[in-house]
């Protein structure tokens, strides 16, 4: 059974630093990439950063990549995003999700920072997202 927890949303102060989490498991053969994603309310999904699970190369959405950090943990199947200095903007739930597929991968980091509700939708494994609220 494939799954996929993210942790670590709250409440912050703008300007504050926060630290999401993600572990995937279940997944045969691993994973190729793993990418978080939000979602503001009234707004579509937005890609925000991608790393390949192998090599580490990381994506980010142009206009984010001075304040997002994408990171791994490749033995514990995790995933991290890292966000200094939040914004208001930030405010969002923020997903993790795992594929399987080159293809989709690289697709996909192509697509960082594009608001589209298809974003991400081939990828095979979601979590059910973690709120983050960036209080002015």
């Amino acid at each position: 059974q494939v799954q996929v927890v993210e942790s670590g949303g709250g409440s912050v102060q703008s300007g504050g630093r926060l630290r999401l989490s993600c572990v995937v498991s279940g997944l045969p053969y691993g994973t190729y990439c793993m990418a978080w994603f939000r979602q503001a309310p009234e707004k579509e999904r937005e890609g925000v950063a991608l790393i390949l699970t192998v090599g580490g190369v990381r994506y980010y959405a142009d206009y984010l990549r001075d304040r997002f950090t994408i990171s791994q943990n490749t033995s514990a199947n995790a995933v991290y995003l890292e966000i200094e200095p939040l914004k208001s903007d930030d405010s969002a739930t923020y997903y993790c999700a795992a594929s399987t597929n080159a293809p989709d991968c690289l697709s996909t980091a192509k697509a960082l920072g594009v608001m589209d509700h298809k974003i991400g939708q081939q990828f095979r494994a979601w979590g059910q997202g973690t709120q983050v609220t960036v209080e002015s």
